[in-house]
């Protein structure tokens, strides 16, 4: 049985068309990304409601749920890259061991990391940005979010363990079911039950725990190429060592997520709770537009990476041209529709205040002007990642939200102040995308290489073969 299955597997990966294959593989993902970030702007919408300060605090307990995001992503994108080329090798049993070991992994380190907010809580909110009047709120809210931190770490890692395997659609099913499930919930225990800013943290991580059972059951199920056991777990540093070199670049894209929004906070703060409230709910907005380029990368991952694993050069360079394309797609229209509609959707969060409106308004329409450079920089740093190129994946997570962005934020704030915070993330955004296409370019010369050494070595072969037959003398 499960031969028939990895057959299936690897004709639906070097064998469909590839703009069809990449479609199929990225809208269940897209799906999920999208549901996922929904859910986290409902929070900072119907927190709204509570009032402006309330409404910061979402933003401002954001960078510890990016450190979250950045070690299950690291856990789950390493991982799954290096299950995708076992796969393709047709390796079955070392991607067991190796998906065994991240859920491990990743539930050990919610704990840790919970615990260790936990333990400083107060002076790390008021480090990533939260005035005199925000702290009180993100207080609350963030000692509910740090117990789920185990629950939502497993969930980014079974997130990846199904796309990997090519699973989009359970994996869009779980996330999605968690997704709209915490959309009724909010409102529910925030007023129907008179818990505030507390009942939004509860209602999340119960969504978070029902997206993380399904996912669990669809890993485990017979449709699921990859099985999970305790035994099969890793007693040694090896497997976690890998899994670590390829998630590095996951993990500093959305770590310095976390850093960077901390800094901005930090600079924003200053000019007040609306101006914290603007960022907070900006960042949201464009959180979702990022969502779908990035699920249109992690659809492409497990493309890439299985015919990179099956020697199939060709499918790989395609797969990157049609992502790339179709990122521009979407990325565009997004652009078009936030420039235009930029203070309807700000008023949809805070239609009383008019400062919010005004600051996030301009914020929204400047990031949406490089939005569709997005889709180089994403295809890029998805492609050497998948591939296990660690040294420049990494290099290229670095840029957006670190290497430019945290110099841009102090010169920029310094020299222009409001407007100079506001302009920062499209500068660095630009920066990165042209920082992107000579690694671009570069891998792709190795590729034909690759290409042409491994059509030289078929033909040798060939060769040897055909002289054995010719000098044979029954």
């Amino acid at each position: 049985m499960n031969t028939v299955r990895n057959q299936k597997q690897h004709d639906l990966m070097t064998k469909t068309p590839m703009t069809k294959l990449i479609l199929r593989m990225s809208s269940p993902t897209i799906v999920s990304m999208l549901v996922s970030s929904i859910y986290n702007t409902a929070d900072t919408f119907f927190v709204s409601q509570l009032g402006t300060s309330a409404s910061g605090a979402v933003g401002v307990v954001f960078p510890l749920t990016a450190i979250l995001q950045a070690v299950g992503f690291m856990i789950g994108s390493g991982a799954g890259s290096r299950i995708s080329i076992y796969l393709g090798e047709g390796n079955t049993e070392e991607a067991d061991k190796v998906a065994s070991s991240a859920v491990f992994a990743s539930v050990l380190g919610g704990i840790v990391l919970g615990v260790l907010c936990k333990l400083f809580l107060a002076p790390i909110l008021s480090f990533v940005g939260a005035t005199e009047t925000i702290l009180p709120y993100a207080e609350v809210y963030a000692n509910y979010i740090l117990l789920g931190f185990p629950i939502m770490c497993a969930s980014f890692v079974f997130n990846h363990l199904l796309r990997c395997q090519g699973k989009t659609a359970f994996s869009m099913i779980g996330i999605s079911t968690g997704g709209i499930l915490n959309i009724f919930l909010d409102p529910v225990f925030i007023f129907t039950f008179n818990m505030g800013i507390a009942g939004a943290a509860i209602a999340t991580i119960l969504s978070q725990t029902v997206s993380l059972i399904l996912l669990l059951v669809f890993v485990q199920s017979r449709r699921s190429v990859l099985k999970i056991s305790l035994a099969k777990i890793s007693g040694g540093f090896g497997v976690y060592s890998v899994i670590i070199r390829i998630g590095a670049p996951s993990f500093f894209r959305q770590g310095l997520a976390s850093i960077s929004s901390s800094l901005l906070n930090n600079r924003v703060k200053i000019y007040g709770d609306a101006a914290v409230a603007a960022f907070s709910i900006v960042g949201k907005v464009s959180f979702i537009i990022m969502a779908i380029m990035l699920g249109v990368g992690q659809g492409f991952q497990p493309v890439a990476g299985y015919n990179y694993g099956a020697r199939n050069y060709r499918r790989v360079r395609s797969a990157y041209k049609v992502t790339l394309l179709i990122g521009c797609a979407m990325m565009s229209v997004a652009a078009v529709i936030c420039f235009i509609f930029a203070p309807n959707i700000l008023a949809v969060f805070r239609p009383d205040d008019p400062d919010v409106i005004n600051i996030g308004s301009f914020l929204l329409r400047v990031q949406a002007a490089v939005l569709p450079l997005m889709s180089v920089t994403v295809s890029t740093n998805m492609l050497l990642q998948s591939l296990a190129q660690n040294k420049e994946a990494t290099f290229l997570a670095l840029t957006r939200q670190g290497l430019y962005f945290i110099p841009l934020i102090f010169i920029l704030s310094s020299l222009l102040g409001l407007f100079g915070i506001q302009i920062t993330q499209s500068i660095s955004d630009t920066l990165s995308m042209l920082t992107a296409i000579p690694f671009a370019v570069r891998f792709f010369r190795k590729i034909k290489e690759k290409e042409a050494e491994w059509v030289d070595d078929n033909t040798a072969s060939n060769e040897i073969n055909m002289n054995v037959f010719e000098n044979f003398e029954p």
